[in-house]
């Protein structure tokens, strides 16, 4: 038997998803990751930016197939995520983010997630967005790299920021990237999203 009340919830839901649309800056480990669960949440836009194209040594951790290498990453995972709801309004932008264009792209989404390499391109992403555009929602994230130590991810929230991070993780210059971690801290992200979209679950 159905709960009419979480057919109702789940409705009320599935509109406000369908008519939101998020931003995401790089799609490789975190991005690619959060672009597919906020696919499958129903988002009904997403907005993708990327300039790099599909390695061999990305698939232990990124969301894309072994026929895609070679591909541009927002063209791979576009594909992936039509195959997923062909109704979701992707938009993809093949070029990479600098302080004279990460505000313009990004200004019509209701949520910005940045998931991008280095901790420089990280901290001047959020730095630029945060004084450009003061008023989206970002979504970031540090300290992916190595396995295990799951009580040591954290979630802090100042005003529009909101970073999920590891302050004690190597530097991913000296540690591995893999899957598990990767996705975790990436699906974090994506939860932290639809918390915006929606509110709370009460």
């Amino acid at each position: 038997m159905v709960n009419t009340m979480d057919n109702k919830k789940s409705k009320k839901i599935k509109k406000i998803l369908k008519n939101s649309s998020v931003g995401i800056a790089g799609v490789g480990g975190l991005g690619s990751n959060v672009a597919v669960s906020l696919a499958r949440a129903g988002v009904g836009c997403l907005l993708l930016v990327d300039f790099d194209k599909v390695e061999k040594s990305n698939l232990n951790r990124q969301y894309f197939f072994s026929d895609q290498i070679g591909l541009k990453k927002v063209k791979a995972i576009e594909d992936i995520i039509k195959n997923i709801d062909k109704e979701i309004d992707i938009k993809t932008f093949d070029y990479k983010l600098d302080e004279d264009n990460c505000d313009k792209v990004f200004s019509y989404v209701d949520v910005i997630v940045e998931a991008l390499d280095s901790a420089e391109q990280k901290t001047s992403f959020i730095e630029n967005i945060m004084n450009k555009l003061p008023e989206k929602p970002v979504v970031g994230c540090s300290g992916v790299s190595g396995y295990g130590n799951i009580s040591r991810i954290k979630y802090m929230n100042l005003g529009r920021l909101h970073m999920i991070y590891d302050d004690k993780a190597k530097d991913c210059q000296d540690d591995v990237l893999m899957a598990p971690r990767v996705a975790l801290m990436a699906n974090w992200q994506a939860n932290v999203v639809l918390e915006i979209l929606l509110g709370e679950d009460k």
